[in-house]
């Protein structure tokens, strides 16, 4: 950015010290009301980096929209120091009014990265983003939960191979940190490719709950973050304990259908046939299914669901 000149995101233009709301096109309802997505943009006096804080993409995923409200509602993003906030609380509007992970069309906008203006709904959406945005945007965390059932412990995902993420991830400082491959058509791996943009995944909690431990660690990572960007002067608070490193992950699912109860859950560590959980016959005729750790690790994952089919992912561990 010049340091003196406007910025212009999307419809608005950002002076030094300024800051306000932008729209950017997201579609049209069949009802032919016009749908757009609220960026809102803090540019400090002095220059810096441009941060993005994202939540939404999936819009049965409440933790991260709930994170970037509490920060733009507590006025963060208001003591910047130096440098640019770029904060969405809400990407997918279509899936959050219908408590849905994708939009109208089935589609998942986080697989439909970096998208076209002329594809499906997802694809522009995530087009909207990758053009207006992202473009702008030297850091980014996007914000997400597990998914229908589905308990992530919190963490930070990065792509492995991207230094400066690493560096942003042991900043923000969850529990967890996961160096992995980013999926195919993913904001991460999108970014990476075609803005050289580095972006951390945020994951705690489960769809459609709020959880308060993962609430608090979203907000809190992002003033670490700041503060680590030196956008902000206050030093935060620290986490008691190092976060814990993972580069490799498997799911253990359920060989057989029934009741499931666990008995270690996300955020534990487990040894080599150590049981974790159980699966119950309703009917009580067939023998107790005993679920035991495959190998030693850490549950960074666990499904919350009583009900399961075989083949369903019950625990996901990290190593």
């Amino acid at each position: 950015m010049n340091d003196i000149q406007p910025v212009a995101i999307a419809d608005g233009e950002f002076y030094p010290g300024q800051s306000g709301p932008v729209e950017v096109a997201a579609g049209q309802l069949p009802s032919g009301n016009l749908v757009s997505i609220t960026a809102h943009v803090f540019r400090a006096y002095q220059p810096g980096p441009v941060v993005l804080f994202l939540a939404g993409v999936h819009g049965d995923e409440i933790n991260g929209v709930e994170i970037v409200r509490r920060c733009l509602s507590g006025k963060l993003f208001n003591k910047l120091e130096t440098g640019t906030v770029i904060a969405i609380p809400l990407l997918n509007v279509y899936g959050f009014n219908n408590f849905s992970r994708d939009v109208p069309d089935g589609k998942d906008v986080n697989r439909s990265f970096p998208g076209t203006n002329t594809g499906s709904l997802a694809s522009r959406i995530a087009n909207g983003l990758s053009k207006n945005i992202l473009p702008h945007v030297d850091l980014a965390v996007d914000f997400h939960t597990g998914g229908r059932g589905t308990y992530n412990y919190p963490q930070v995902r990065y792509n492995l191979e991207d230094v400066r993420a690493a560096e942003a991830a042991r900043a923000f400082a969850p529990p967890l940190i996961f160096g992995n491959r980013a999926p195919a058509k993913s904001l991460r791996r999108s970014a990476l490719k075609n803005h050289d943009l580095p972006v951390l995944t945020f994951e705690g909690g489960e769809n459609l709950r709020y959880d308060a431990h993962s609430i608090d660690i979203g907000v809190s990572g992002i003033k670490r973050l700041l503060f680590q960007q030196k956008m902000l002067t206050k030093k935060p608070e620290q986490p008691e304990k190092p976060p814990r490193e993972v580069h490799n992950s498997s799911w253990i699912r359920a060989g057989r259908a029934g009741l499931f109860q666990w008995s270690k859950k996300s955020g534990f560590q487990v040894r080599k046939g150590e049981p974790i959980g159980t699966i119950y016959d309703p009917q009580g005729k067939q023998p107790i299914k005993r679920i035991k750790s495959p190998r030693d690790g850490f549950i960074i994952g666990h499904t919350n669901s009583a009900v399961v089919s075989q083949g369903d992912a019950l625990f996901h561990i990290g190593w």
